[in-house]
Formats: C-alpha cells, structure tokens, sequence
C-alpha cells in the first residue's frame, strides 16, 4: 500500500512536546519542526487529548500556520472521550480540523480501541462516519490505533477490512510481554496485510534511559544511544510503515534524526544486544508504564498515577532519596497520595498496558507513605 504523501519511515509523535511553564514552548517546537521537515521526514501525530488539547493547537501555530499543507502529513484521532453517540462526531471532527488549522487530515485512526469501547464505536458508527468523511475529501487514509489482544484486534480488521493502518505498541520490552503482546499483534497485521504504524518504541523513555547494567550492554557496541536501538528494532520489521517518536527536546530529536536519517535495521551483533538488553530488564520488578495519562483523566481523587509510578520506578532502580522528595512534589497542590486511592478501577479500565493500577498503588504507599 502506498501513502502518496510521506517521505520516510519516521514520524514525530506530538504527545509529549517541549513544555515551558504549563505550556507547550513553540519556540523550540517551531526549531524542531523546522529541523525534523529539513531532514526530509513529514510526518506528525496527535490527538486532541494530548497535552489536555495543546497539541493540536501548537501544531497549528508551529507546523500548519508556517508550512504549505503539501508538506507535510498530519494524523489525528478519534478518542471515546468525546462522543456519546452518532451525531456528535462530526462536530468534534470539525472542532479538531479548526483546532489544527486544516481543512483534512491524511491519517483518522479510530483511538485506543480494545474489546470495551469497540461495541461504543460499533454503536456510534464511528467507523461508518470515518469512512464517509474518506469519500467526502476530510480524510484521506482511515485506520486505529489499538491497546488490546491480538484476537480481538482480529475482530475489527475482518469487520471492517476497509481500514488502512494500524498503529501499534511495539518495542523489543514489549515484543513477548504477555500483557502487550506485540509480536502477535504485529503478526495479525500481517496477515491482514496491514501496514504498522509504530507508537512507544521506547516505551514512554523507558528504553532510553536503561539501568547501568543495561546500558552497559549497548554501550560494548562502540556507538549509538540507547534510544536508537530501539527505535531500530522496531523499524527494522517487515511491514512497519512509520515509527513514532514523541520527542520533547531539540537533543532529542537531534539524536533520532542521526540514525534515522540513514536508516539501517540492526545487524546480528545488535540484535543480540537487545536481547541480552531484555533479558536483564525482565529481571527488574519496574511498573511498566508508559506514561500515556489515560488514567489520570477520570481519576477522582485526581491521583497522578503515572508520576507516581516513576517515582517507584526511580527508586527501585537507583535507590536514592530524590524518589522521595518528586513523590512528595506529585502529591501537592490537590493531587492524591497512592493511598487515597478508593480502588474505583477507572484506571485500570482506561490503562493501555492492562496494569493492576489499584494493586500497584498500595505497593507505592508502602514504599513512600
């Protein structure tokens, strides 16, 4: 399949941009468009949740408002949060268009799906209307972005064979991971014949910054950041149409550009580096979070999960005293302790990665309470 309009295999994941003061700093979003378009790559993903509803419009002011609109391919989503039924899609459509600044989106996934809130969007006809703003000019290319098991993402791509893309977690943590199950995922894809649009390749920054001993592994190879391994596994499949990246710093993005520019899949040593790599990350107990947020948005006791994780995280993993003191940050200004938890299991509801959130907390209460 052929998407007339992008240029490479990498694209730059607009969830989590650089951030100054509560807002996003479209001063260097506006440098790192500007470089990530120079070297010949043209395409972004959002959504209109990212970034409680920044995202979209900082692509506007940095991206839309200073590039022609054949330059570069957006994709965005519809997300379950903003809909109750048929007639309120088209609207939020529109909403997102103006929030962008475009008149079409290249790329409309249907967002996050898994086996509960796919009967909402089969109710709603979400897929219906997708496909009727395709025919209409609004979308070019109609797909889903998908946390769920590979027998269920089975069940949408044979409903509605009509779907063009789908975007999936993938990296080499996740490749086995019974919760995730990527390889089978990518394997249903493949039989579908669908290309794979990658997200979390580095699991939320999970796979950039490794422990020592991990670390150690890739550094033996003589060259290339931690990041770039992964992000090199995941291209490196047959099938991956596009590898997403959310970069939030010019160095970062400085990095990603370096490998991918002239990219190469991993040979043979490197491959088993990451598996040696894996290996020692298995033997850690570390919450594997990826930072997406979902969980956060309905929480009633407004508790800053994913943060709190990463506290627990951190301290597992380098036992300091600075776990502590962050803890203590992510729990001011109204935000919940993990012991205010009252075990309501919205979270767990929403969470991507299917984690015991209510079970984890209590551990984190423990270990910082």
């Amino acid at each position: 399949m052929y998407f007339e309009k992008v240029k490479k295999n990498f694209g730059f994941g607009c969830m989590r941009l650089p951030m100054k003061l509560g807002r996003v700093d479209e001063k260097q979003f506006c440098e790192m468009v500007d470089a990530f378009l120079a070297a010949g790559f043209n395409y972004f993903d959002t959504a209109h949740g990212y970034l409680g509803g920044k995202s979209e419009t900082a692509i506007r002011e940095c991206l839309v408002k200073r590039h022609p609109r054949e330059s570069y391919t957006l994709t965005d989503k519809l997300t379950e949060n903003y809909f109750r039924r048929e007639e309120d899609i088209r609207p939020f459509f529109q909403k997102q268009l103006a929030a962008c600044g475009v008149e079409y989106f290249d790329f409309y996934l249907m967002h996050a799906q898994n086996a509960g809130n796919y009967e909402k969007y089969r109710a709603c006809r979400a897929y219906e209307t997708a496909f009727s703003l395709k025919e209409e000019g609004k979308v070019h290319h109609v797909g889903i972005s998908f946390h769920d098991t590979p027998e269920t993402l089975d069940r949408i791509l044979t409903d509605y064979p009509q779907l063009e893309v789908v975007q999936l977690q993938f990296n080499y943590a996740d490749y086995e991971n019974p919760g995730v199950q990527s390889r089978r995922c990518y394997e249903v894809c493949r039989k579908h014949g669908k290309p794979v649009i990658v997200m979390e390749p580095v699991k939320g920054g999970t796979l950039a910054n490794l422990p020592e001993k991990a670390a150690e592994v890739f550094k033996e190879l003589g060259g290339g950041s931690p990041a770039s391994y992964a992000i090199r596994f995941a291209a490196g499949f047959e099938g991956i149409f596009m590898v997403l990246s959310g970069m939030s710093t010019r160095e970062q993005m400085a990095d990603n550009l370096s490998f991918m520019g002239d990219f190469r899949p991993l040979d043979e040593r490197e491959r088993a580096a990451v598996g040696r790599v894996r290996a020692i990350l298995c033997e850690q107990e570390f919450i594997p979070c990826t930072a997406c947020r979902y969980c956060t948005d309905g929480c009633p006791k407004k508790i800053s999960i994913p943060d709190l994780f990463s506290c627990m995280n951190q301290k597992k993993r380098y036992k300091d005293w600075n776990s502590d003191v962050y803890y203590s940050n992510f729990t001011q200004g109204g935000r919940g302790k993990a012991s205010d938890c009252i075990a309501c299991g919205q979270c767990e509801r929403a969470c991507p990665q299917h984690l015991k959130i209510r079970e984890l907390l209590r551990e984190v209460a423990k270990q910082f309470e």
